[in-house]
């Protein structure tokens, strides 16, 4: 397990948010709020409670938006993307600002508690330098709180802590969560252009370098206008108490 701690992360900020129209109409999905608070800052707050001083946010949709609400931020870097480069390609763009160890990676719109020990902090203990390339919170689907588009799951938790796709027919036990580890070395012979992350994780999944971590909080699913309303009357149900700093 790792001793170091991880200084560096990426908030992915670029997508079109589609699912999430009409909010989605005049600003881009990670400046929709919930609970009073955007998308975007609850990732940021997340990786500021963890110590985390090097931040990178991209942006594509409505990125001036994003670029005018992170004005003033000198701890984070904006990287727009002219042409989307997806979730792969987004993170390889910034890999010159995230230094040459691990690094966080979190979707702008992953929605978490924490169990008894804040998320980040268990992932950056979890990390094995030497076994992992790849680190991914790994929710269990009967958890999740909201709709989700794939009921099917996304992966297997093996005894050894290595993860493993689901393949055609079968029922995976596990989401994935949008909160990750990343070594820069995933990257090495990565495409140049628009790629997913989805390929990569599939390369260090036959090399035995991409390995899970259960969450033992809840998780929220915000992909719509509908599920961005149950989550917030979930958040705000008399629980205030839990809820980390700045929520």
């Amino acid at each position: 397990m790792s001793e170091a701690r991880i200084d560096a992360a990426m908030v992915l900020a670029a997508g079109l948010g589609l699912r999430m129209r009409p909010l989605t109409d005049e600003r881009p999905k990670p400046l929709v709020e919930l609970a009073g608070r955007t998308l975007l800052d609850r990732a940021l707050d997340r990786l500021s409670a963890a110590a985390v001083s090097r931040i990178v946010v991209n942006s594509h949709y409505k990125g001036e938006m994003i670029a005018a609400h992170l004005d003033g931020r000198p701890d984070i870097v904006l990287t727009p993307e002219e042409v989307l480069l997806e979730t792969g390609g987004g993170v390889k763009a910034a890999l010159p600002h995230l230094g040459d160890g691990p690094f966080y990676v979190v979707n702008s719109d992953a929605v978490w508690r924490d169990g008894p020990t804040p998320t980040l902090e268990r992932l950056a203990a979890h990390w094995n330098d030497g076994a992992m390339d790849a680190l991914l919170l790994l929710v269990p689907t009967p958890t999740i709180i909201g709709a989700t588009v794939n009921d099917r799951g996304d992966y297997y938790l093996e005894p050894d802590g290595r993860a493993r796709r689901r393949v055609e027919g079968e029922i995976a036990p596990f989401l994935f969560g949008g909160v990750q580890i990343l070594h820069p070395r995933l990257f090495e012979a990565a495409p140049e252009g628009p790629f997913s992350l989805n390929l990569l994780y599939d390369q260090a999944q036959g090399a035995g370098r991409l390995y899970g971590m259960r969450h033992d909080g809840e998780w929220y699913h915000v992909g719509t206008p509908g599920d961005l309303v149950a989550a917030e009357s979930e958040l705000g149900n008399g629980r205030s108490a839990e809820r980390p700093p700045r929520w």
